[in-house]
């Protein structure tokens, strides 16, 4: 799941460095390494624990008795849900560096006048 967010993210950062960022001036590439970076290191997270797991990786396990099943099934739901929450922390921590990032290069020079 972390994994799909970040490759979302990473995409719509570059479609966004590509359309709007011609004079440099927002940034954009800083956000657009940090979501191909973060993507690229679940990616190796994703194919390392393929390597060691192979086909389970893919599929969660079945308990002999329907109670097992409803409760593995419980606690997949949750690890789903886990890295939903922390793709989307990711991504809020990726722009909350990326607003610092701004807030000192000031584009627009709000915070320091410029000399006439």
């Amino acid at each position: 799941m972390t994994l799909l967010i970040t490759i979302f993210a990473a995409i719509a950062s570059t479609i966004f460095w590509y359309r709007f960022d011609k004079r440099k001036e927002y940034a954009l590439s800083a956000l657009l390494y940090m979501f191909w970076g973060a993507t690229l290191m679940w990616l190796i997270d994703s194919i390392v624990s393929f390597a060691k797991e192979g086909s389970a990786f893919f599929m969660p396990e079945a308990g002999e008795t329907l109670e097992e099943t409803v409760i593995h099934q419980q606690v997949f739901f949750y690890n789903q849900m886990n890295d939903l929450y922390l793709g989307f922390a990711v991504i809020a921590l990726a722009l909350i560096i990326w607003v610092i990032i701004l807030l000192i290069k000031d584009p627009k020079h709000l915070y320091r006048k410029t000399a006439k």
